[in-house]
């Protein structure tokens, strides 16, 4: 390499654009007078070669324009020639505003590191101390020691730049291996510390949101429950109404009878007695004055009678006590009875006795008639006079008289008394014919019961059995839910949201996930099919190119994601001649184009193919060699543990994660067998509600 031409402009003597050319590949020579610029000159090529050590250079940082010293822009050209390659490298030089330099290499920007690693390649250190031997240093030079003698030729030679750049690289190593260390001393001691208390954080919130749907499930079914509850009560409250509202109607019409019965017996009772004061007026002004001295001794006797009568009426709802006390008194008045007879007995007797005092009366006004005063010549026991026997037997006759009434009115007494017990045991044998109805309905009303009982076939047993069943199923139900939580809580990237870009929008144009629209076949590949598919798994698939510029425009996406559309993509597939090869080359059941490996929707065929057709998938690592690097094939392979086969040479090892789409396969099997339980629960539920009637009726 050696110097071809040099073009100055704006540097220090040279304000004027100067070109030196004609120079001598190997060796040349500036003359001129003082100041006339030849030191200049060598500072340009140092100034073009970046040198930074400016300590055997005499440089300013002012540079002439005409005769004025002026910092603006100052440019520089180089030309530089190789001898082996025809051709020229042009470098530029310049200072822009603030003092900074630029560098041009065939007219492209280039840093100052670049220009010397450029020079250095060729042996030209500018930094090297002896790169410029000034007047003076000769004798220095040849006074050296052999280690600086040595130092100078690795530099003349180029190998001093690699020494320094190792030296360099290895201090890079050793900052970034402090740096890595202080990185994973804060992962060890507070981001893995932080990660597991988030873990337990989540752990604890799932279990909160599993507790609050069982209280807000729990809160639901209690206010159904009350509802239901309310409902009954409100239906038996209407119908107890009804029939409140029936029995007042008819105690207001027996009522409204009764009233009407009292008043014709007031008007019957009224007449007679008009009836009775017009035929026995004076008898009966005689027998009230009698009665009025009876009343006060019979008032103790009445007060006796109300008791009893009180105690009859509040033993009436009894039948059994009504029964004895109807035997009671049918004894009663057979006793009443017997001593009616007696008095009647004794009546006749006082009568028998009045006719016989008549008849002695009259005897006696006989002999009074005959005697008119002084003693009786009666027989000799007879000692008193006539006056004290008329006193005698006028009050053996008041007594007698006395006698017979009291007996007239307790015989009468007696008969009232007997005509009412009379009237209760025929009230009572009433009451006791209507309660042996009552008694003969409900024993029909029961017998008829018992039969649709009998016809509805309700057993309790069965009601227990489907009670069993249904907490069985709830608790399924509960632990697929919490699966599926879990699942999806997981792997949130599995829901992808989006806002409908416009109005009237068709779901159905946007097809969803490329991990929801797979299912794999065996779950012992769900591995290699992640592997295959990559980040590919989370593309978006829509149907037309339009609906996915919409999506990304108006959709509000919380995420990033790449778009498919069915109308555009196309891919092409493994051919059928490279798979049958592949299948004789290591057997047919251990290579599989891996979109044959899944199910999916015929109108995703393309799609299907983009990311699943372009790859191989075999049983093990030797299989994936062999396959991959055939020459017949060289096809990109994948095992079933996930180590990935390049043709480019590469290979990468699988990870110990579980695949996604084994975790999905896992979510929709839950998720069907939810449905099921689900459906299943409210089959129990039907059957038990329909029990629960048969239970009511």
């Amino acid at each position: 390499m050696y110097i071809k031409s040099i073009v100055l402009e704006g540097f220090k003597s040279y304000a004027q654009r100067t070109e030196i050319c004609d120079f001598d590949p190997l060796f040349n020579a500036i003359t001129g007078l003082n100041g006339s610029g030849k030191s200049n000159i060598l500072d340009s090529i140092c100034f073009l070669l970046g040198i930074s050590n400016l300590s055997q250079v005499k440089r300013e940082g002012k540079f002439k324009s005409g005769f004025l010293y002026v910092t603006n822009l100052i440019r520089l050209v180089l030309f530089l020639s190789k001898k082996k390659k025809k051709g020229f490298i042009c470098l530029d030089s310049s200072v822009v505003v603030g003092g900074r330099n630029k560098y041009l290499i065939n007219g492209v920007n280039a840093s100052n590191n670049r220009v010397q690693d450029l020079f250095c390649s060729v042996g030209l250190n500018v930094n090297n101390p002896h790169f410029l031997i000034m007047q003076g240093q000769i004798t220095k030079v040849l006074n050296m020691k052999p280690v600086e003698i040595l130092a100078m030729i690795e530099e003349a030679a180029g190998t001093r730049m690699y020494e320094c750049k190792k030296v360099s690289a290895h201090k890079t190593i050793e900052k970034k291996e402090a740096k890595l260390n202080e990185i994973r001393k804060i992962i060890a001691e507070e981001i893995s510390p932080t990660l597991e208390k988030l873990k337990e954080v989540r752990v604890s919130y799932l279990e909160y949101q599993k507790i609050t749907r069982e209280v807000e499930n729990l809160r639901r079914i209690y206010v159904a429950f009350q509802y239901v509850h309310a409902e009954e009560m409100k239906d038996h409250s209407a119908n107890a109404l009804k029939e409140a509202q029936v029995n007042k109607k008819k105690i207001l019409e027996s009522m409204a009878e009764n009233e009407k019965k009292i008043k014709e017996l007031g008007q019957q009772i009224a007449e007679m007695e008009k009836k009775n004061d017009k035929e026995f007026g004076a008898k009966l002004h005689s027998l009230e004055v009698t009665l009025s001295e009876l009343q006060r001794a019979d008032a103790k006797a009445h007060s006796d009678l109300d008791h009893k009568t009180q105690n009859l009426n509040s033993e009436e709802n009894k039948r059994k006590e009504l029964v004895k006390i109807m035997e009671e008194e049918c004894k009663a008045l057979t006793s009443k009875e017997k001593e009616i007879r007696k008095i009647q007995e004794g009546l006749n007797g006082l009568q028998e006795e009045s006719e016989k005092d008549a008849e002695a009366l009259a005897t006696a006004q006989q002999y009074f008639n005959a005697v008119s005063a002084g003693l009786s010549s009666g027989t000799s026991d007879q000692g008193t006079s006539l006056a004290d026997q008329m006193m005698t037997w006028k009050n053996e006759i008041s007594k007698a008289v006395t006698e017979a009434k009291q007996a007239q009115m307790k015989l009468k007494y007696t008969q009232q008394e007997l005509k009412a017990k009379q009237a209760e045991v025929r009230k009572m044998d009433r009451g006791y014919k209507e309660d042996q109805e009552a008694f003969e309905a409900i024993r029909r009303t029961k017998e008829k019961i018992e039969d649709e009982i009998k016809k509805l076939r309700y057993e309790d047993t069965e009601r227990e059995v489907h009670v069993a069943k249904k907490k069985v199923l709830s608790s399924e139900i509960s632990s697929l839910r919490v699966l599926c939580e879990s699942i999806t809580a997981k792997h949130p990237y599995l829901q992808f949201q989006y806002r409908n870009p416009e109005n009237n929008w068709n779901p159905k144009r946007v097809k969803g996930l490329v991990v929801t629209l797979v299912t794999v076949k065996d779950i012992s590949t769900a591995k290699a099919i992640e592997t295959v598919a990559g980040g590919k798994l989370y593309n978006i698939v829509v149907d037309t190119e339009a609906t996915g510029k919409k999506i990304l425009e108006k959709g509000q996406l919380k995420h990033r994601y790449t778009i498919i559309p069915l109308s555009k993509i196309s891919a092409k597939c493994i051919g059928c001649e490279i798979i049958t090869l592949a299948k004789k080359l290591i057997g047919h059941l251990d290579v599989h184009i891996a979109i044959s490996l899944i199910d999916y929707n015929s109108e995703l065929q393309k799609a299907m193919e983009y990311v699943f057709g372009t790859t191989l998938v075999c049983s093990n690592m030797d299989k994936a060699k062999r396959v991959t690097f055939d020459k017949r094939i060289m096809k990109k392979a994948v095992t079933l543990q996930g180590e990935i086969f390049d043709p480019q040479g590469t290979l990468r090892a699988s990870s110990h994660v579980t695949p996604i789409l084994s975790e999905l396969k896992i979510l929709r099997e839950s998720e069907d067998k939810l449905k099921m339980k689900m459906f299943q629960l409210e089959a129990v539920e039907k059957e038990l509600a329909n029990l629960q009637s048969v239970a009511e009726k």
